[in-house]
């Protein structure tokens, strides 16, 4: 049987208490805090809960409270205060210190049975997911320690460092053709395609864990013919049309091949996501030899690129609850934007119009 500590200067209050709980706990009792702190002390692993009153003599409720606090019971050992008093100031300090249910005076035996009971259950489940929590804490933890280990094994490898540099290599090289066209495109339209370019090396972290991830080998050859996002770019264009304008003059150049589209801005995915995507297998011009590297490049509106960015952080904030109206929220303003990038569209059309 379970072990309760009733702690109350009243002994009809102890007896009382007692007899309604005897039949399925052990009860100990005491009288003060002093007394309830040497009874934890001796009996803070066995013990399943603890009533406590508040006003006591020689060491009150608050103050057995803090001990507890102190020595790292509360995590252990729900605490239920015996109180005559509903002052929501009272329950609401209680609550903050980690005090987890009221019994109040005059006792109701059915009652008071069914929040011991419910107490002690509802603890126990709550430490057993935390235990749970913590373990695949320390085991994401272990996991993230190996992917650092292989990561920096890759660093050290000399033909991984070669390979760093052909991604690099390529990433300058459609940029620059990017940025070429852009200008061209200043002086014949009197306007620019896209407004910006980022681009990104993907670190050898997450190079690691998602050839892990797919059960791929993690070697130098198993990158270069399995993971097609190494070498990455995005490029931000004012107007839906820009996007596929600029793509398309991009991949008629002859020496550039594409390997894969994915259009999500006519078939935009289920969260509402909106881009172009094109893998790309792009020449490079090393000292010695001319060879061709996969790069990804992303093409977006501004306002998608807003969204995308927002999106991200939801998808990867740890510490948010229930997330369907967001997500509800986030689709209906992918719709809005989608509606808002062609209305805009449509008014530098009239722009252009009136010029010429």
């Amino acid at each position: 049987m379970q072990r309760i500590l009733v702690v109350d200067d009243s002994e009809l209050n102890r007896e009382l208490l007692q007899d309604m709980l005897k039949d399925d706990y052990v009860i100990e009792m005491a009288e003060d805090g002093k007394q309830a702190i040497h009874k934890l002390e001796e009996y803070s692993r066995e013990t399943a809960a603890l009533l406590l009153d508040l006003n006591m003599p020689v060491m009150d409720g608050f103050s057995v409270i803090a001990e507890m606090r102190r020595n790292g019971w509360m995590k252990k050992i729900p605490v239920l205060i015996i109180s005559s008093e509903y002052a929501a100031e009272v329950e609401s300090t209680c609550f903050e210190l980690g005090v987890s249910d009221f019994i109040h005076r005059p006792f109701e035996e059915k009652i008071v049975r069914n929040r011991v009971r419910n107490t002690i259950e509802l603890f126990a489940c709550k430490n057993q997911l935390e235990e749970k929590v913590e373990e695949q804490e320390e085991q994401i933890e272990e996991q993230k320690n190996i992917i650092r280990q292989q990561a920096e094994k890759l660093r050290e490898e000399k033909s991984f460092n070669k390979l760093m540099l052909e991604y690099s290599a390529a990433i300058m090289e459609v940029e620059t053709r990017l940025r070429v066209l852009n200008k061209e495109f200043s002086q014949e339209y009197n306007r620019n395609p896209f407004e910006s370019i980022m681009s990104r090396l993907k670190s050898p972290e997450s190079i690691f864990e998602k050839l892990e991830r797919r059960g791929f080998p993690v070697s130098v050859e198993s990158i270069r013919e399995n993971l097609t996002d190494v070498a990455g770019l995005r490029v931000i264009c004012s107007f839906p049309d820009d996007i596929y304008r600029l793509a398309e003059l991009f991949t008629r150049q002859d020496d550039i091949i594409l390997m894969v589209e994915k259009d999500y801005i006519k078939n935009p995915k289920t969260n509402g996501y909106r881009s172009l995507h094109l893998i790309l297998s792009v020449p490079i011009f090393l000292s010695n030899e001319k060879k061709y590297v996969s790069v990804e490049v992303q093409f977006r509106t501004i306002a998608m690129d807003f969204w995308a960015s927002l999106e991200h952080k939801l998808k990867y904030k740890k510490n948010i609850g229930k997330t369907d109206d967001i997500e509800e929220q986030l689709r209906n303003c992918a719709d809005s934007i989608e509606e808002l990038d062609y209305q805009m569209q449509e008014i530098r059309n009239k722009i252009d119009r009136f010029r010429a």
